[in-house]
C-alpha cells in the first residue's frame, strides 16, 4: 500500500492560481437566485480560460478555483482574459462579478488529484491581500515571465508585502492591461492596518478548520479564549486568526505577551506599553487605557494569561465595557470566567490512526505534515518514504498532536534517524509515567519531550540551556556573556552552544532586534533544572549585577543624543529589570544593589509615563524590612522615592522619605546631595 500511495504522490514545479469573488456573502445574502445564475457562467468561463492558456483545473472553492500551469505565463495570461470577460455583466446575469487572482510558482505535491504545499498556501495569501478586478503575481512569477510578457500586458512592481501567514515578506508586482482597472486602495496586507503582529520563521501547518471556526467564533463574540495546554500552537493559532481578520479592525490588532509578566500588577502596564498609552496627570495609566479604546475599533490579542488569570479577567471586563467596538482574542490554559466569554478549546493536531502507514493516509494528518515540515527546515534533505513512514507514524501518535512537543522532535533529525527518535520517545514515555501517574497523559508527554530533548544535550548545552531559564523577556549575546558565563562556560564558547539550542528548537531565532528567547513552557522546564543544579542564586546575582550595570549606563544617556535608543533598550529589558529587582528583594545581602537600580532607572519611569510601576518598584527598595544603613546608595534611593512621590501627588509620604534622605546626606556631609534634597523637600 505504501508503495502504491508513493508512486500516486507527485512533487513538482507548477505555478499556481487561486482566484475568488470579492463580496460573494453579500451577493448571496442580497440576490441569492441571480447569484447562482452568475455563478455558474462565472465557472465555466474561468474553467475554459485556464483550458485555453494550457492550464489544468484542481477543483473550485465555491466562489474561486485553484488551478496549475506549467508554463506561469499562461496563468498570467489566463488571468487577464478572466478579468476581461467578467468586466461585461452581462456575461454573468447581469450581476457583476470582481475577482481577485493570486499567482505564485513553486514545488507542490500531488495526491489523488489534489495539490498542497507551501506554494499552494503561499498563493492563496497573494490572493486574499488583492482587490476585486486586480491580479498579484510573486517576484519568482515575475522573474520567470519577464521577457516574455505580450505588448499588451505590463507589471507594476508593488514593493515587498508581509503577507497574513505571517511568515517572510514577497514581493509583489499587479499584471496591468488596457481594459483591465489600475488604481486599486493599498494592499490588504498586514501593513494595511496598524499592528504589532510578530514575523514568524515557520510556516503554519494545518489547523485549517480550528481557523475557521475560531475566525467564525470571534465574529459571534467580543471575548474569545483559545484553551489548553501549553504547547498545543494557542499562541500560533492567535496570530494566524488576528492576521486573517486584521482588515476588520481600522484601529488595528495589537498583540500583548504576557508570558514574562510575572505580576499581576504589571497587566495593565504591559497592554498599555503595547498600545503605546503613557499616565496622564491625574488619571492613573489604566483610566488612560480605558479612554483610549472607548471610541477605537481594535482587537487586542492577550496571549498567555493563565499565570495572571485573574487580573488578565478584571481589566478584559473593565476594557470590553468600556469600549463598544473592542475585541480581545485570549490564549490561557485557564478561561477567564467573564460574563460574555467564548471558550475554544484548541484539540491538538489530528494524528493518523493505527495500522495504517501508507504516506498516503500519513500526508492526510496535521501531525505527520508538521513533524516533515519542521524536519525538512533542519535536514532539507527529509523526505516522508515508505521506509520511514512507520517510525513518522509512531512518532505523531506518541506526540499525540502537541505541536510543541512534534517540533521538538523534529529538530533531532539532524543528528538521529527517525526510527532512533521514534524508540528513544517511547522509551522516555514510559519512563516519565511510571514515576508519576497523577500528571495528565498530555502534561506527561509534554514534558517527557523537554525531557528527552535536555537529556540528549551535552554537559555545557544543559548548563547554559537551564541558566537562560533567569531571563524575562528575551536576552542578548551581551546579556549572556555576563550571566551566564563562568568557569564552566566561559564566552568564547557560549556563541556555539548557544546556535547549538537554536537548532535543537530550545531556543527561539532571533528576530530583526538580535534578541534570543525561549518559549514560556520550556523556560519553566529550565528554571526548575537550574534550581535542582543548585545553581539559581549564582546566576540570579549575575543577572542582577548585569541588569543594573544596564540601568546605570542607561541613566546618563537618557538625557543626551541617543535618548531613543536607551528608552527601547530599557523597553524591552524591562521584565529584566524587574527581575533583578526581585532578585535584590529577596536576598538581604543585595540591600545596596537594589538601591542603585532604583536610583538608575528613575528618569526611565518619568519619560515613559509609568509611575505607578516606578513608585511602587522603588517603595518596595527603600521600605524592605531589616536593616537600613545609612550609606549614600540608601540616601539617593530614598531621594528618588520623595521626587517620585511628589510627582503622584502622595506630599506627605515624599516628605518622609525625603527627610530621611537628607539626614543620611548631612551624615556623610555630602552638601551636593543635601542642596538637591532640600530642593525636592521643598517643592513637597
Amino acid at each position: 500500500m505504501a508503495s502504491d500511495a508513493n508512486e500516486r504522490l507527485a512533487v513538482t514545479v507548477r505555478a499556481v492560481l487561486f482566484t475568488d469573488i470579492e463580496g460573494s456573502s453579500r451577493l448571496w445574502e442580497e440576490r441569492p437566485e441571480q447569484m447562482a445564475q452568475a455563478l455558474a457562467r462565472h465557472d465555466r468561463m474561468l474553467c475554459e480560460a485556464v483550458e485555453r492558456h494550457h492550464g489544468e483545473v484542481v477543483k473550485t472553492t465555491g466562489d474561486g478555483l485553484l488551478a496549475v500551469f506549467r508554463d506561469p505565463l499562461g496563468a498570467v495570461t489566463a488571468s487577464v482574459e478572466m478579468q476581461i470577460l467578467l468586466a461585461d455583466p452581462a456575461t454573468t446575469a447581469g450581476l457583476a462579478l470582481r475577482i481577485r487572482c493570486g499567482i505564485h510558482a513553486g514545488v507542490i505535491e500531488q495526491l489523488e488529484g489534489d495539490y498542497f504545499g507551501s506554494a499552494v498556501n503561499r498563493t492563496a495569501r497573494i490572493m486574499s491581500s488583492a482587490h476585486g478586478g486586480q491580479i498579484l503575481i510573486s517576484q519568482t512569477v515575475a522573474d520567470l515571465i519577464r521577457g516574455r510578457l505580450p505588448a499588451d500586458i505590463g507589471l507594476r512592481d508593488l514593493g515587498a508585502v508581509r503577507l497574513r501567514d505571517l511568515s517572510s515578506a514577497e514581493r509583489l508586482f499587479q499584471v496591468e492591461h488596457e481594459r483591465l482597472r489600475r488604481n486599486f486602495p493599498a494592499l490588504r496586507s498586514l501593513e494595511a492596518a496598524p499592528n504589532n503582529l510578530p514575523q514568524q520563521m515557520t510556516a503554519f501547518v494545518g489547523r485549517g478548520r480550528q481557523l475557521q471556526e475560531v475566525t467564525d467564533a470571534l465574529k459571534r463574540t467580543r471575548l474569545l479564549t483559545l484553551s489548553g495546554i501549553g504547547g498545543l500552537g494557542k499562541t500560533r493559532l492567535s496570530l494566524q486568526v488576528a492576521a486573517d481578520v486584521i482588515h476588520q479592525f481600522p484601529d488595528g490588532v495589537w498583540f500583548v505577551e504576557l508570558a514574562p509578566v510575572s505580576d499581576e500588577r504589571l497587566v495593565v502596564h504591559a497592554i498599555a506599553s503595547v498600545l503605546g498609552i503613557q499616565e496622564d496627570s491625574g488619571h492613573s495609566l489604566e483610566d488612560s487605557l480605558v479612554r483610549h479604546v472607548n471610541e477605537r475599533n481594535l482587537l487586542l490579542v492577550l496571549d498567555n494569561c493563565e499565570h495572571l488569570v485573574g487580573e488578565c479577567a478584571r481589566i478584559a471586563k473593565r476594557l470590553l465595557q468600556a469600549g463598544p467596538t473592542l475585541k480581545i482574542l485570549a490564549s490561557s490554559r485557564e478561561h477567564l470566567n467573564v460574563a460574555g466569554e467564548t471558550v475554544y478549546a484548541v484539540p491538538p493536531i489530528s494524528v493518523p490512526a493505527a495500522g495504517d502507514v501508507s504516506t498516503e493516509a500519513l500526508l492526510q494528518c496535521e501531525a505527520v505534515h508538521l513533524f516533515v515540515d519542521r524536519a525538512a527546515t533542519v535536514q532539507p534533505t527529509f523526505k516522508l518514504t515508505a521506509a520511514n513512514a512507520a517510525a513518522v507514524m509512531e512518532i505523531s501518535r506518541r506526540l499525540e498532536g502537541i505541536p510543541l512537543a512534534i517540533e521538538l522532535a523534529a529538530a533531532r533529525v539532524r543528528a538521529l534517524s527517525v526510527s532512533d527518535i521514534a524508540a528513544r520517545v517511547h522509551d522516555r514515555f514510559r519512563l516519565l509515567i511510571a514515576r508519576d501517574r497523577t500528571v495528565s497523559p498530555r502534561q506527561q508527554t509534554l514534558r517527557a519531550t523537554i525531557d528527552w530533548s535536555y537529556d540528549y544535550l551535552s554537559a555545557k548545552e544543559k548548563a547554559l540551556f537551564r541558566r537562560l531559564s533567569v531571563f524575562r523577556g528575551g536576552w542578548t549575546l551581551e546579556a549572556i556573556e555576563h550571566v551566564v558565563c563562568d568557569g564552566e562556560l566561559d564566552p568564547g564558547g557560549v556563541l556555539d552552544l548557544l546556535f547549538s539550542l537554536v537548532d535543537k528548537s530550545l531556543v527561539l531565532t532571533p528576530g530583526d532586534d538580535g534578541r534570543y528567547g525561549m518559549l514560556d513552557t520550556v523556560r519553566q522546564y529550565a528554571d526548575e533544572r537550574l534550581r535542582e543544579a543548585g545553581e539559581a542564586a549564582q546566576v540570579g546575582e549575575r543577572h542582577a549585577n548585569f541588569y543594573v550595570g544596564l540601568a546605570e549606563r542607561a541613566q546618563d544617556r537618557l538625557a543626551g543624543a541617543d535618548q531613543s535608543r536607551w528608552l527601547q533598550q530599557l523597553d524591552v529589558d524591562r521584565e529584566n529589570l524587574l527581575r533583578a529587582h526581585a532578585e535584590c528583594m529577596h536576598r538581604p545581602e543585595f540591600v545596596e544593589l537594589g538601591y542603585r537600580l532604583v536610583s538608575a532607572i528613575k528618569l526611565y519611569w518619568f519619560m515613559r509615563g509609568l509611575l505607578t510601576l516606578g513608585h511602587r518598584v522603588t517603595i518596595e527598595a527603600v521600605s524592605r524590612p531589616g536593616e537600613r544603613p545609612q550609606s549614600p546608595d540608601r540616601c539617593k534611593a530614598l531621594w528618588v522615592a520623595g521626587q517620585i512621590c511628589s510627582y503622584a501627588g502622595r506630599y506627605e509620604e515624599a516628605e518622609r522619605h525625603l527627610t530621611e534622605s537628607l539626614a543620611i546626606a548631612r551624615h556623610h556631609d555630602d552638601r551636593r546631595m543635601i542642596a538637591a534634597v532640600e530642593n525636592s523637600l521643598a517643592l513637597a
